[in-house]
């Protein structure tokens, strides 16, 4: 099994289409709603965590493509400025799933893209504003 979080962005005239319903369905494909922020008459912004086969993932992103849906890796909208970080760890205690995480030997702090949610939290717990999201 493979698996993917990926950010989904919908243009207007697709908001009723239901594409996720669709991965699922026609190319067997498990899917973990992240976070979503879907509004009639606007762009939707969906996360989502996609698990399948490896052909099955590349087939159904591929679909939702060329539906008009724009799909990027979720690493690309989350990111940490290594030169503001100061690593202080004011982050780490109100990240939910250890994506933000210290090293005791060397008391750095690291981040795994792979753990991110997208959740924002660390946006405005970081006091030097290294952490961004780029929705």
């Amino acid at each position: 099994m493979a698996s993917r979080r990926v950010v989904f962005r919908y243009p207007r005239h697709l908001i009723d289409v239901p594409v996720v319903s669709h991965l699922a369905r026609n190319y067997d494909l498990e899917f973990n709603i992240l976070r979503a922020n879907i509004t009639p008459q606007s762009e939707g912004v969906m996360v989502v965590g996609l698990e399948g086969s490896e052909e099955n993932l590349r087939q159904g992103l591929a679909w939702a493509r060329d539906q008009g849906v724009a799909v990027q890796p979720l690493e690309r909208d989350v990111v940490r400025d290594e030169d503001k970080c100061t690593h202080c760890g004011a982050c780490i205690t109100i990240c939910p799933t250890q994506a933000l995480y210290r090293i005791a030997e060397t008391q750095e702090v690291l981040f795994d893209s792979d753990r991110c949610i997208a959740c924002e939290l660390c946006v405005p717990a970081c006091p030097p504003r290294a952490m961004q999201v780029k929705f």
